[in-house]
């Protein structure tokens, strides 16, 4: 069993940054996969990272913009998020993989509660 919690979201101005933070309890020894939902659309996919913290992806509409890290000791995962936009409000989740590569929600298995990230313009 896992248990993952987000924190860090907030409200920021376009522009601004913001660091969210997973941290995770149980098993970890995971991929995972930050997605987010903006209000009224389904789940997004936005960055993965593998098991040791080695390899990342992203995708593109983040690309440059957005950077996953991972601390195994300390059961963290984060996303420093830059240049923030508008169209990056949504609540921002974090979630399990025991495969790499994927983005589909159906191919995480945990999930946190999610936090809110709110750019104004």
């Amino acid at each position: 069993q896992v248990q993952l919690v987000e924190s860090g979201g907030g409200l920021v101005q376009a522009g601004g940054s913001l660091r969210l933070s997973c941290a995770a309890s149980g098993r970890t020894i995971y991929h995972m996969g930050w997605f987010r939902q903006p209000p009224g659309k389904e789940r997004e996919f936005v960055s993965a990272i593998n098991s040791s913290g080695g390899s990342t992806y992203y995708d593109d509409s983040v690309k440059g913009r957005f950077t996953i890290s991972r601390d195994n000791a300390k059961k963290m995962v984060y996303l420093q998020m830059n240049s923030l936009k508008p169209e990056d409000t949504a609540v921002y989740y974090c979630a399990t993989a025991t495969r790499w590569l994927v983005i589909r929600t159906d191919q995480y298995s945990y999930w946190g509660q999610g936090t809110q990230v709110t750019v104004s313009s």
